[in-house]
């Protein structure tokens, strides 16, 4: 719940924010959502959903003990381990793929 109501907040639920666009196919540009922020009675979930431009990144810190993991594009089985300690730097890729329809 946190994560959905933190992506409809930034994307058009209030009358001062912008309303939700999908991106251009070309735009270079990589949008972020967190899928399960838990925040708890020790931790926040702040940061749920965003955009990085090429010139930017988001680094990450897992505080989980174990069973933590990270991934991408909805693909589980390419995932990494992001136990307690790890550390992940999030970028625009430089390579880009190709829409083949």
């Amino acid at each position: 719940m946190t994560g959905s109501l933190a992506i409809a907040g930034a994307f058009g639920s209030g009358s001062d924010s912008p309303p939700y666009l999908p991106q251009a196919w070309d735009g270079g540009a990589l949008r972020f959502a967190v899928r399960e922020p838990f925040p708890s009675r020790t931790s926040q979930a702040t940061l749920v959903c965003g955009n990085l431009e090429r010139a930017q990144h988001l680094n990450v810190r897992s505080l989980m003990p174990e069973n933590g993991v990270i991934f991408s594009d909805g693909i589980e089985a390419d995932r990494l381990d992001f136990n307690s300690g790890t550390e992940a730097q999030i970028t625009v890729a430089e390579r880009e793929g190709q829409l083949v329809v």
